[in-house]
């Protein structure tokens, strides 16, 4: 009985240790590896006390919307796509521009210019799951930039775009567990 009693005792104490140093500040550290990360904050990584995580997004070997150039949907009315001279990482991909001015737009306040749903297709996070997408199946609404699949699907989608949009905010990120 004195072994499992010290056992018990010696777990409650590492976990004690562990909520308390969870308490602090959620503050990002410096570090740049996630080893050293882990050493200089034991909540770290994937704990649910680490603070906020990034959001998936939809990229082909790192990057986001196939290449295209998200503020271009905006500021030329059409799917441009981006250049490896111009690119930013952000959450967790990397971006592509078809000009330094379109990167830095971008740089500034990513939200503005990111399609919704992290670039997957809209139609499908409507419907409780991801699909990759084509960057020329694409629309604008209410300032905010939704990718579909491929035209076929964006014309369903387009039959009823604000109750899409609806159940796609109430998926959405949870489709990502899926």
């Amino acid at each position: 009985m004195r072994i499992s009693y010290l056992t018990s005792f010696a777990i409650a104490s590492v976990l004690a240790i562990g909520l308390v140093s969870c308490a602090g500040t959620n503050e990002p550290t410096s570090v740049d590896s996630a080893a050293e990360s882990t050493a200089v904050d034991p909540c770290a990584s994937a704990n649910p006390c680490a603070g906020a995580t990034e959001v998936s997004v939809f990229a082909e070997d790192g990057i986001a919307i196939r290449g295209a150039d998200p503020v271009a949907y905006f500021t030329q009315g059409e799917a441009v796509i981006g250049s490896a001279e111009f690119e930013h990482e952000w959450n967790g991909a990397t971006w592509r521009f078809a000009s330094a001015e379109n990167r830095d737009m971008f740089a500034s306040n990513p939200e503005e210019f990111a399609p919704q749903y992290g670039g997957y297709c809209a139609w499908a996070v409507s419907q409780g799951t991801t699909a990759p997408v084509e960057p020329d199946a694409w629309r604008i609404v209410d300032g905010k930039l939704y990718l579909n699949f491929d035209q076929r699907v964006q014309q369903r989608w387009e039959q009823d775009i604000e109750g899409n949009i609806a159940l796609a905010d109430e998926n959405w990120p949870g489709v990502l567990a899926n």
